[in-house]
């Protein structure tokens, strides 16, 4: 019998293919249609609207370094808001962090936290465990135009620039979030993929930009988003400081949490751009 593939077509012109060997469960949310499909190469993935949002065989590359750069770098955080990320894999990882007082995180879709948390469990059970950790269901938007909290650290772990993900890369949202900004906070937002989505890029980054004043970009790869380098926009206040912080400081601030991908060296040299990305900046920043 052949096997079933699903294709992602998130790209224009591309079409990416993933042997489905069990489909575990597919549903409307009424937010989105979410899928979960077991993979021999990447394990169990879960898609929503087609498109690949976290895998067991690689979340790490994109966890790790949405949350440690920043938190390694910063040296200071203490609470944390994460909007988007319903797998709650990036909340787990920054809980590794035993001097952070607080970390809220809100999440649109409710049935995508109770699925992740069933059927992710090896991603998120520490943070669901840990009672710094609050969950808000809700619109990220809303909530940071609303709220008066304020945090030393906004990661924003959207889905791409469609659906309901589309208000978390406009100028306003941005501005909303410098506005909820500590003294020399940062923000990390997810930024696409420079090569497949080089307009979504530099329209997002722009508009970080011009609501921040300085924003510039960070790399990973994960291989399940497919077409090279991930960007993570990096702005805010500390920002600019923190992108410096000494290989041996990181190192101290890390002691005592494993990782797969991020290292002191990994991470300044996630901050060196290849020319095509460091162009696509440039133009960003101009506007």
């Amino acid at each position: 019998m052949s096997a079933r593939w699903t294709d992602e077509t998130l790209h224009e012109g591309v079409r990416m293919g993933f042997e489905v060997r069990r489909t575990l469960h597919a549903a409307d949310t009424g937010q989105q249609r979410l899928e979960l499909v077991e993979n021999p190469v990447f394990g169990t993935m879960m898609l929503l609207d087609g498109a690949v949002q976290v895998t067991s065989a690689d979340e790490f590359a994109y966890h790790e370094m949405m949350a440690h750069v920043p938190l390694a770098a910063h040296g200071g955080v203490r609470r944390v808001l994460i909007i988007g990320g319903g797998d709650c894999g990036l909340a787990e990882e920054v809980l590794k962090h035993r001097d952070l007082e607080r970390v809220v995180q809100v999440e649109i879709d409710p049935d995508v936290v109770a699925f992740a948390r069933d059927h992710f469990p090896e991603l998120n059970a520490a943070a669901f465990a840990d009672p710094r950790f609050e969950i808000k269901i809700g619109d990220g938007a809303k909530f940071v135009a609303e709220t008066q909290d304020h945090f030393d650290l906004i990661l924003v772990d959207s889905t791409d620039p469609a659906g309901p993900g589309a208000v978390l890369f406009t100028e306003t949202f941005y501005r909303d979030c410098a506005g909820r900004l500590a003294p020399n906070g940062i923000i990390v937002t997810q930024s696409g993929v420079p090569f497949l989505q080089g307009d979504a890029f530099v329209a997002g980054l722009g508009a970080l930009h011009r609501a921040t004043g300085d924003a510039s970009c960070y790399l990973t790869v994960v291989p399940t988003y497919f077409g090279g380098h991930m960007a993570l926009g990096w702005a805010g206040p500390g920002a600019a400081a923190a992108r410096h912080t000494a290989e041996t400081v990181l190192a101290e601030r890390m002691a005592g949490i494993a990782t797969r991908y991020w290292s002191p060296a990994m991470h300044h040299a996630a901050f060196a751009l290849p020319p095509f990305i460091a162009e696509a900046l440039a133009a960003a920043r101009r506007g």
